[in-house]
């Protein structure tokens, strides 16, 4: 039970990788908040860690909305004592070519990337900082932080920032006893990309298996999908680490589609 007695909020946890990650943390002893837009589903993750005998709280948290971040993460505090790990996790894909792409979608993706990962750890680093208690704040990137792809500007431009927040968390928090990182997974088998294989076949003029091979996989060792187990087990390492000596770095995920 590597992390008994620590509490966690994840964001978007309600599915995906965000729900692998809860699910782990409340396998290894953390009282885990699964936060998400769609409150009766984090509500539901919950009561399935708990039924398996974690202990959990689903929170409904709109990223995007200041007081509801706040109003959300001051209810985790007080039902779990404080707030030692968060893990920004909240994301969503528009896929389009940059003259095409609308403003409306622009700010849509860069108010949940960039926008609720500042909103979450401003609201998470004010429990983490109090009597230096310090924590880790753990950012959702992608291999996206690092490397660019055609039809994903805000994507890529919203999580080439989280390394930015990140590193500045590193530097302010350290004397607190506060920890950032950013996991950079490839790409991963959930709705969100299944979501885009139809839409990069139709903008790229190919065909949805052809996006899958050589688009997603053909850039890694074993054409195999990044697991939300791979990451989940990165950011309990993450969480886990015993000092500060890896705090403000990127960690990529992605069977070798990008290496650095």
């Amino acid at each position: 039970m590597k992390l008994q007695g620590k509490s966690a909020i994840v964001t978007g946890a309600a599915s995906g990788i965000g729900k692998a990650i809860a699910e782990l943390l409340a396998s290894e002893g953390a009282a885990v908040a699964v936060a998400d837009l769609n409150e009766d589903a984090s509500r539901r993750v919950a009561e399935a860690i708990e039924a398996r005998g974690g202990h959990a709280m689903g929170v409904a948290m709109d990223v995007t909305d200041e007081a509801a971040v706040d109003r959300a993460t001051q209810a985790v505090a007080d039902r779990f004592g404080g707030v030692d790990i968060l893990v920004s996790n909240a994301g969503i894909q528009i896929v389009n070519p940059v003259h095409e792409y609308s403003f409306a979608d622009w700010k849509r993706m860069q108010e949940i990337h960039l926008d609720g990962a500042f909103l979450t750890t401003r609201a998470a680093l004010r429990h983490m900082y109090r009597d230096n208690h310090g924590g880790t704040v753990i950012y959702m990137g992608s291999v996206h932080s690092h490397e660019a792809s055609p039809l994903k500007c805000a994507y890529v431009t919203a999580k080439h920032g989280l390394l930015g927040l990140a590193r500045v968390v590193a530097k302010e928090g350290g004397a607190r006893n506060v920890r950032s990182h950013v996991i950079c997974p490839g790409f991963v088998r959930t709705p969100l990309v299944d979501k885009q294989i139809p839409e990069q076949a139709r903008e790229l003029g190919i065909g949805e298996e052809e996006v899958v091979r050589r688009v997603m996989l053909g850039g890694t060792v074993d054409g195999v999908f990044t697991t939300v187990d791979d990451v989940a087990q990165t950011a309990l390492f993450l969480c886990t680490y015993p000092s500060a000596a890896l705090t403000g770095q990127s960690f990529v995920v992605s069977h070798g589609w990008y290496m650095q």
